[in-house]
């Protein structure tokens, strides 16, 4: 069945930097656009990037640009999120996500989750 698995969140003081890894199984990851959310708390969860199933396009949220890169390894069905410039406001729940069309229609796939806490 389809799977992701976040990892490589953490503490880590303002101005610091975090990768995030989605590892992914139980599809054709090298076919598929790959997105990572985050969620904070007492908010809703918000979109941060997304990639296209080759990485040649990529999008963020206007708050994440310049500080947040997405990429993929499509060899290894991995998903990365590296985060630089941290801010307390980055503080919140990683996901990543994927939308595969089964059944006769699209659904979604989400992570458990990696926490992330921007502070000193």
């Amino acid at each position: 069945q389809v799977q992701l698995v976040e990892s490589g969140g953490g503490l880590v003081q303002p101005g610091g930097s975090l990768r995030l890894s989605c590892a992914a199984s139980g599809f054709t990851f090298s076919m598929t656009a790959m997105k990572w959310y985050r969620q904070a708390p007492g908010k809703e969860r918000e979109l941060v990037a997304r990639i296209t199933s080759g990485g040649s396009s990529t999008n963020y949220a206007d708050s994440m640009k310049g500080r947040f890169t997405i990429s993929r390894d499509n060899a290894n069905n991995t998903v990365y999120l590296q985060m630089n410039s941290l801010k307390p406001e980055d503080t919140a729940v990683y996901y990543c996500k994927t939308e595969l069309y089964k059944s006769g229609r699209w659904n979604d796939y989400w992570g458990q989750g990696t926490q992330v806490t921007v502070s000193s």
